[in-house]
């Protein structure tokens, strides 16, 4: 069955702003708010959701914060929906969205990384519609680097476009911008120099190219629903990928040796046997004695026999690629070129 991509974002049309996992403090409410005029300067209609606060760890209520993702999912006035961020347990709602309801309605963008991956990457496994790995509404202000789109950008593109992205070559070394001091930055801190890097083991200084559907998110969030209903990953490429997979793994915040676990956790589960190759993000994740993250993929996914690439900028390190979920997706990773191109078919 075809991938369902949603009808290009244009200018005039509606965006949800909701939070299904956690929402933001007074002290950034400033930038949330300066990101929501960004879109609205850019033309679009922008509809704030009533579950955007952090009185807690969450927004809100579990039951609140899927009806207001679901209601707007289920809007067709609403053309894409974008949450401020992730968070931490937006897994408590995943039993209470209507997918069958949204499989069954015209399709909506959803844009965003980390936590929400957690409904994101299900929302494309179980539906078949395309959603967006890439940069939440806190992002959107930031001018992207050279070489890499704005989620709104991609967002923007028809059936049958082809979307062309590389590695700017720079990232940023360490920290965050201070929202709450300056909640209107725009450019990012891009200080550090280096581009991906081959990691599976004997092949390490050999050019590559894989291409087959992009899926995948955080490994923090998708290990614990890997494999099951909410992510049959074997299902979706028997159904929308034949040609095979590359998986997109975003390492946020664990240890080495959790991710190694989380990696191997997976792999058990088959979320890796219709891979044709693997992107891992660049990660500034804890390194406990000498135990690389590089170390902890190679020794999980060493033997899978596909090419494995990573400090790519699908992470939480920006800059962050804006990469569609579902797309056929090719990787060249050879000399100077580092690109990832996209054809949403």
């Amino acid at each position: 069955m075809p991938i369902r991509y949603p009808a290009p974002l244009r200018p005039g049309d509606r965006i949800g702003v909701t939070s299904p996992s956690s929402g933001v403090s007074d002290a950034l409410w400033p930038r949330f708010e300066y990101a929501v005029e960004c879109l609205r300067d850019k033309g679009f209609e922008v509809v704030v959701g009533d579950f955007n606060h952090t009185p807690d760890h969450t927004s809100g209520p579990r039951e609140s914060r899927a009806a207001e993702l679901t209601a707007m999912l289920l809007d067709p006035a609403v053309r894409a929906v974008v949450p401020p961020w992730g968070g931490e347990t937006g897994i408590d709602l995943l039993d209470l969205l209507d997918l069958d309801a949204v499989a069954a309605a015209e399709p909506t963008w959803c844009v965003g990384f980390s936590d929400t991956s957690t409904w994101l990457t299900p929302l494309t496994l179980t539906t078949g519609i395309a959603t967006i790995h890439g940069q939440n509404l806190m992002d959107t202000p930031y001018v992207p680097p050279d070489g890499i789109l704005h989620w709104v950008d991609v967002a923007a593109a028809s059936p049958g476009d082809e979307l062309v992205q590389r590695s700017p070559g720079r990232y940023r070394a360490g920290g965050w911008d201070d929202y709450a001091g300056n909640p209107t930055v725009a450019e990012l801190t891009l200080e550090g120099r280096g581009t991906w890097t081959r990691i599976d083991p004997d092949h390490e200084e050999e050019p590559v190219s894989f291409s087959g559907r992009l899926v995948g998110g955080c490994v923090e969030t998708l290990s614990f629903i890997a494999g099951g209903r909410f992510a049959d990953i074997g299902a979706f490429a028997a159904q929308h990928a034949p040609e095979g997979l590359v998986v997109l793994l975003d390492i946020a915040e664990w240890g080495s040796y959790d991710v190694c676990r989380a990696l191997h956790a997976m792999r058990l589960r088959g979320w890796f046997d219709a891979a044709t190759g693997i992107v891992v993000s660049r990660t500034r994740a804890p390194e406990p004695n000498g135990f690389t993250q590089h170390d902890a993929v190679r020794d999980a996914l060493g033997g899978l026999g596909v090419p494995i690439v990573a400090d790519v900028e699908c992470g939480h390190v920006a800059p962050f690629l804006a990469l569609v979920q579902g797309a056929s997706t090719t990787v060249v990773h050879d000399g100077d070129t580092h690109s990832i191109t996209q054809r949403l078919v």
